[in-house]
C-alpha cells in the first residue's frame, strides 16, 4: 500500500526523498557513514507520506514548504527513534543493529541531535509561523510522554486515561505536527485545519494501539518480538482490556507482578488475554478509533489522494508489521 500511495505522489515524493537525504549532508567522516547506514536501511516513511498526501486532497499539489514539512517530519521522527534505542538499551531495530550497538549510546544520541538540528532548519523560516510552533510544540510531547511513561512504568499504576495521554504523546504528536503543518503549508482555512487536525489525531491513536496489539500477537510473526511492552512494565491497550473483563484481584496481582517482572510473567499473562479475549476489547477500541479518522474526512472534496487517505486508515486496523 505505500509503495503504491508513494508512486502515486510522484514527484513530490521525490522532492522530499531528495530533500531529506541532501538534509544529511555531513563533512565529518563519522557522522556521513551513520547516516548513511540509517538511510539504506529506513522505514516505510509513513508520517511524510501523510504530510504529502493531506496537501494532495487539500489543495491537489504539494508546495516547496510542504516538501520541507515532510522531510522535517521524518528527521525529527528518526531522531526520536535513534534517543528511544538508547533509553531502551535496544541492540536491533527492524532487525538491523541499532546505531547504540554498532557505535555507542553517546554517538546515537549526538547522532539523534543532529537529525533533530536538520529537522528545525527546515522549518524554522517558514513563513506561516504556526508551523515552528507546531514542531516545538510536538518536541515537548515526545519528551512529556517518555516522562509519564517512565513515572508509571515504576509504580505499575498507567490508568486508561494515562494510557491514552501517553500514546498522544508518544506517537500522535508527531502524526499531527506532520499532518497539521502541510495543511498550513497550503493555506487551509480553518475548517480544513480542524478537519486535519482530527484526522492526525485518530491516525495517531490508531497506529499505537495497532502497535501495542501486535505486542501480544505472537500468531502473527511479525518478525519482531512479543511481550516486551510487559517485560518493560508498559501496560497497554490489552491489558486494559484484560482488567475490564477479569475479578479486580487479576488486575491487582498482574500490576503487583508486573514492578519486577519475572520469567512467567508473559506467559502466564498472555494465557489470560487469550482466555479472556483482551484482544477482542482491544481491537474494538481500534476500529472505532479508525471509523474517526474516516469520517473526520467526509468534509474534503472526493479525490484520489482522499481516498488513499482513508486506505491508509483502514490498513492501520489489519497491518502485520
Amino acid at each position: 500500500m505505500y509503495k503504491e500511495v508513494q508512486h502515486y505522489l510522484g514527484e513530490a515524493w521525490t522532492d522530499f526523498q531528495r530533500l531529506f537525504a541532501a538534509s544529511l549532508s555531513s563533512e565529518i567522516p563519522l557522522l556521513d557513514k551513520a547516516n548513511r547506514f540509517i538511510l539504506e536501511h529506513g522505514g516505510k516513511k509513513l508520517r511524510p507520506t501523510f504530510t504529502l498526501l493531506i496537501a494532495k486532497a487539500l489543495r491537489g499539489l504539494c508546495n516547496e514548504r510542504v516538501v520541507r514539512c515532510a522531510a522535517a517530519a521524518e528527521l525529527l521522527h528518526t531522531a526520536t527513534l535513534l534517543h528511544d534505542d538508547v533509553a531502551d538499551n535496544a541492540p536491533t531495530r527492524r532487525g538491523v543493529p541499532t546505531m547504540m550497538a554498532l557505535y555507542s549510546p553517546t554517538t546515537a544520541v549526538l547522532l539523534g541531535d543532529f537529525w533533530l538540528s536538520r529537522a528545525m532548519d527546515l522549518i524554522i523560516d517558514h513563513p506561516d509561523k504556526r508551523v515552528l510552533h507546531i514542531f516545538s510544540k510536538c518536541l515537548g510531547d515526545l519528551a512529556e510522554g517518555e516522562m509519564i511513561q517512565l513515572e508509571k512504568a515504576q509504580k505499575a499504576d498507567t490508568t486508561e486515561e494515562d494510557y491514552q495521554r501517553i500514546i498522544y504523546s508518544k506517537t500522535t504528536s508527531l502524526f499531527e505536527a506532520a499532518i497539521v503543518s502541510s495543511a498550513c503549508s497550503v493555506d487551509a482555512d480553518e475548517d480544513e485545519l480542524a478537519c486535519c487536525r482530527a484526522y492526525a489525531r485518530h491516525i495517531g491513536q490508531s497506529f499505537q494501539m495497532m502497535d501495542d496489539i501486535l505486542d501480544y500477537s505472537p500468531e502473527l510473526a511479525i518478525g519482531k518480538p512479543v511481550g516486551q511492552d510487559i517485560l518493560e512494565k508498559k501496560i497497554t491497550l490489552p491489558l486494559f482490556g484484560l482488567f475490564a473483563r477479569t475479578p479486580k484481584q487479576v488486575a491487582r496481582d498482574i500490576r503487583r507482578r508486573m514492578r519486577n517482572p519475572d520469567p512467567e510473567l508473559v506467559p502466564d499473562v498472555f494465557a489470560l488475554v487469550k482466555q479472556y479475549d483482551a484482544l477482542g476489547y482491544a481491537r474494538a477500541c481500534l476500529a472505532e478509533e479508525v471509523r474517526q479518522a474516516v469520517e473526520s474526512l467526509a468534509p474534503l472534496p472526493e479525490s484520489e489522494a482522499k481516498s488513499y487517505l482513508v486506505k491508509l486508515a483502514r490498513q492501520m486496523a489489519v497491518r502485520t508489521a
